[in-house]
């Protein structure tokens, strides 16, 4: 069991993909202790970083045995996560319904793209589909071309694992007061959207467009996008505010009258041309450390395999190695009941969650 904030809250998590196996790692790195029940013992998407913190117990939730072993769990618990479309649970014979009749303190938490309700509620999506819908991918990606999904992070995890976690915490606390459990719709579409809120706040003023080819925060302001290097690879430069900006013109050694007004979309052509063919003339490290005491907002654009080896990074300890697995740490940190990014106890189908369940008083039949 962790030592972090959560230590001593349980949690049931029924298998699954997407964002919510990630919303369980979050809640194990601050110490939750976490038994995933698997209903196959072949795991489709092996991944020992965000299956981390988890016994497992193989059930079969078609049987009466699996059902009762399963809402016993449920009734020693704090919280539930599942990321079914909806309905599924209801048709088990584990849905709200059931699971807050055994257990009224119950968090239940929801995990889906589309939400609980609406006229997509049954259908298929992911990450690219969801935040479609919100605006969001519109903004993303190059003037000149298509809307470009920026990996799965800002639907999948930070419109649905972090909207759902923050849910989690917000319940248990609000237990303390009422001591009833209740139930967590976190819908991908929702938690999109509201990342979308300062971007909605200045849409008619315009000082932030999410026009592609206009945006200052999407790539299109030479002031926040990135540059080639002589060696092919690529530095980050954000210098929002003004005097910031003075200061990466000054390091390049670039006269404000040749690159124009940085504010004026007009000027910006004039201003990409010359910052490109500055930052050609050295490598990526080159100008790292180049601007490393600088508040011109410059950073290298690293690698996966870079990031943990970063100066400030290693010295921050923000990954860790376990058996060749780089880990994220846990995130954030706590002055007084930090967490930890959580021991693999066993993330593989049907190992330790026999056990953990036993500590909880759950009867297992082996």
């Amino acid at each position: 069991m962790g030592q972090g904030p959560l230590s001593g809250v349980r949690v049931v998590e029924f298998a699954g993909i997407g964002p919510a196996p990630f919303a369980v790692m979050l809640l194990a790195d601050m110490g939750a202790e976490v038994v995933r029940i698997d209903r196959s013992p072949a795991d489709p998407f092996p991944n020992p970083v965000v299956n981390r913190g988890r016994t497992s117990i193989l059930l079969d939730l078609k049987s009466e045995e699996g059902r009762r072993v399963a809402l016993d769990a449920i009734a020693a618990a704090d919280v539930l996560i599942e990321g079914y479309r909806p309905g599924v649970m209801e048709r088990l014979g584990l849905g709200p319904d059931e699971a807050l009749a055994r257990n009224p303190r119950l968090i239940y938490g929801r995990m889906t793209g589309w939400g609980q309700d609406g006229p997509l509620s049954q259908r298929a999506g992911h990450d690219i589909n969801y935040i479609a819908l919100t605006g969001a991918l519109d903004a993303i990606g190059p003037a000149e071309g298509p809307p470009m999904p920026p990996l799965n992070l800002v639907g999948d995890y930070g419109g649905g694992a972090l909207y759902l976690v923050m849910g989690v915490c917000a319940a248990l606390y609000e237990r303390e007061r009422s001591g009833k459990g209740q139930v967590i719709d976190a819908a991908v579409v929702d938690g999109t959207a509201s990342l979308m809120a300062l971007f909605h706040g200045f849409a008619k003023g315009g000082l932030i467009s999410t026009e592609r080819g206009r945006r200052a925060l999407g790539g299109d302001a030479p002031w926040y996008r990135t540059y080639e290097c002589a060696d092919g690879r690529f530095i980050s430069v954000g210098p929002v505010e003004p005097h910031f900006q003075a200061e990466l013109l000054q390091r390049l050694e670039l006269d404000p009258a040749e690159v124009g007004s940085l504010l004026d979309p007009r000027d910006w052509p004039r201003a990409h041309a010359a910052m490109e063919r500055v930052f050609l003339t050295r490598t990526r490290d080159a100008w790292a450390q180049a601007f490393a005491d600088s508040d011109a907002c410059v950073a290298p654009v690293l690698t996966m395999a870079e990031a943990p080896t970063h100066a400030h990074m290693a010295s921050r300890g923000v990954y860790e190695e376990r058996d060749g697995e780089v880990h994220p740490a846990a995130a954030p940190r706590l002055s007084r009941t930090p967490g930890r990014a959580a021991p693999t106890e066993a993330s593989a189908p049907g190992e330790g969650g026999a056990a953990a369940l036993a500590r909880w008083g759950v009867r297992v039949s082996q």
